[in-house]
């Protein structure tokens, strides 16, 4: 894997495969990014919501509760164009098997199998400054983001 353009902008954790970033990840507003296993695919940022920060942010998309926003949706968006990925889970509709909104986007983001690392920020106001300034120094590699 290439060097990040990023790993000069903040202090950054290593990389941790996304369900033990969910389980790892703090309590604190920051920015988090995912890759594949080829580059980074995303950048997002946390704020002090409910307290709950990049770990609460994490959760949400583990648990399928964000199938429409952020790097719920671009993980879906992703599946959803994968003719394979789609015939399997038709398979299992077609046996009976009821899917959730929440059942698809966990597997959808399962299919992406990410890894995930952040650094953290003392507010949510710089959380959102860092992620600018991440999505800008990045501006030439090809994100999952809608925004930029």
């Amino acid at each position: 894997m290439e060097p990040d353009l990023s790993d000069k902008l903040a202090e950054w954790t290593a990389w941790l495969p996304f369900a033990e970033a969910v389980a790892n990840a703090p309590r604190l507003p920051g920015v988090y990014m995912a890759r594949d296993d080829i580059q980074v695919v995303y950048v997002g940022m946390a704020a002090e919501r409910r307290g709950q920060g990049i770990r609460g942010r994490l959760t949400v998309y583990s648990r399928g509760r964000a199938a429409v926003s952020g790097l719920g949706e671009a993980a879906m968006d992703r599946a959803l164009a994968d003719p394979d990925w789609l015939r399997a889970r038709l398979a299992r509709v077609e046996d009976g098997t009821v899917w959730r909104t929440r059942d698809w986007a966990t597997a959808a983001l399962d299919r992406a199998q990410l890894r995930v690392r952040w650094a953290t920020t003392e507010t949510g106001l710089q959380a959102r400054q860092l992620e600018r300034t991440v999505l800008a120094a990045m501006s030439s590699v090809e994100l999952w983001n809608r925004a930029r």
